[in-house]
């Protein structure tokens, strides 16, 4: 029996048949109308690239990471400001 696994050799097909399907202009135009199409048929809960809200402006004291982020950002600015006002 044979214990290689096919997600290698299915990758290289699709790969491949995707080149010579993308190969002449024709076929890209028509990939990309299709692409088009199919992105009109999605719901806009899956297009919608808005940040979330949940977290703006009600930061959580106990989140360390997230606060020791914020003070590197704050610190770093104060920085750049001494040294160019020092030099």
């Amino acid at each position: 029996m044979n214990s290689r696994p096919l997600n290698p050799y299915l990758l290289a097909g699709v790969g491949i048949t995707s080149i010579l399907l993308l190969a002449s202009k024709n076929n890209r135009n028509k990939v990309q109308s299709l692409a088009v199409k199919m992105k009109g048929l999605l719901p806009d809960r899956f297009l919608n690239d808005t940040v979330p809200e949940e977290k703006l402006g009600h930061p959580d004291p106990h989140n360390i990471e997230d606060n020791k982020m914020v003070d590197e950002g704050a610190m770093y600015s104060v920085n750049y400001y001494n040294e160019t006002v020092q030099q």
